[in-house]
């Protein structure tokens, strides 16, 4: 993967602020509870900044959050180009309804179950990981700011047994699904496993309800998402939405599932 501009020039305004403070990489190290190295790593293109590094180095080389700026450049810019466009509708959206048949929704994913996913099911390796893994992380913000979009996710049982990044892994994220289930405006529901065949089986997909006009929908496949607009389809995919949910199990009795399947992991 070419290294991205936004990153060169996070790593420059990194050094240029810190040369300014007359500081040394070991002593910004110091002063924002970092090793030295990683500052070097960063400054080097060689590490992508994490929020806290980031927001460390701003106020202590008074940025005036021009690196918290181009931290969040960084990640729109790691998006693949295709998916952007979805990024912003999900940030936008009032609701959020979709389905899933193979692993956690991205906006539910812990930090170790998406980093264990980019490592096996990506072509990504070591730090080229760093940068995706970040951008999905933030889109999770949608759920905490204020007046978060409502979220209805299904998840085919399946989703529960597959040993993604091995049991720690998956004890600690089946464990955040209940945790952020608790939340008034997020909705689990899981498909289980004595149903048969049944309309999600096609794939997975999102149906977005923006604050104005015409719900949205995304796809996704193996080389690339789909963003759908044309009424006929998504309502299409509505009709899916429906039935998918119509085999689902209640969200109370899908919370204490999915628990009894975290404990399970040991």
């Amino acid at each position: 993967m070419d290294r991205m501009p936004m990153l060169d020039l996070f790593a420059g305004e990194l050094r240029r602020l810190r040369t300014k403070a007359g500081l040394s990489q070991e002593s910004l190290g110091e002063q924002i509870s970092y090793s030295a190295s990683l500052v070097a790593s960063v400054e080097q293109c060689r590490r992508a900044p994490r929020e806290e590094f980031t927001v460390r180095c701003d106020d202590a080389l008074h940025g005036e959050g021009l690196l918290v700026r181009i931290r969040e450049a960084i990640l729109k810019e790691s998006l693949m180009p295709w998916f952007r466009e979805w990024v912003t509708i999900e940030q936008e959206a009032s609701a959020l309804c979709g389905f899933e048949p193979l692993v956690v929704p991205g906006l539910l994913q812990t930090e170790g179950y998406a980093r264990a996913l980019y490592e096996g099911a990506s072509q990504l390796v070591g730090d080229q990981v760093e940068q995706p893994l970040a951008a999905r992380l933030d889109r999770q913000k949608v759920l905490a700011r204020p007046n978060p979009p409502l979220l209805v996710a299904v998840l085919d049982y399946t989703v529960l047994e597959r040993p993604v990044g091995g049991p720690k892994v998956m004890r600690e994220q089946l464990r955040h699904l209940v945790e952020v289930g608790r939340r008034i405006k997020v909705h689990l529901h899981v498909v289980p496993k004595g149903v048969g065949a049944y309309p999600g089986l096609n794939g997975a997909f999102v149906i977005a309800t923006p604050p104005e006009g015409d719900d949205i929908a995304y796809l996704d496949n193996q080389m690339r998402g789909t963003i759908v607009e044309r009424t006929v389809d998504v309502n299409s995919l509505r009709q899916n939405w429906e039935s998918v949910r119509a085999e689902a199990l209640p969200h109370g009795a899908t919370l204490k599932m999915i628990s009894e399947a975290a404990e399970a992991w040991t």
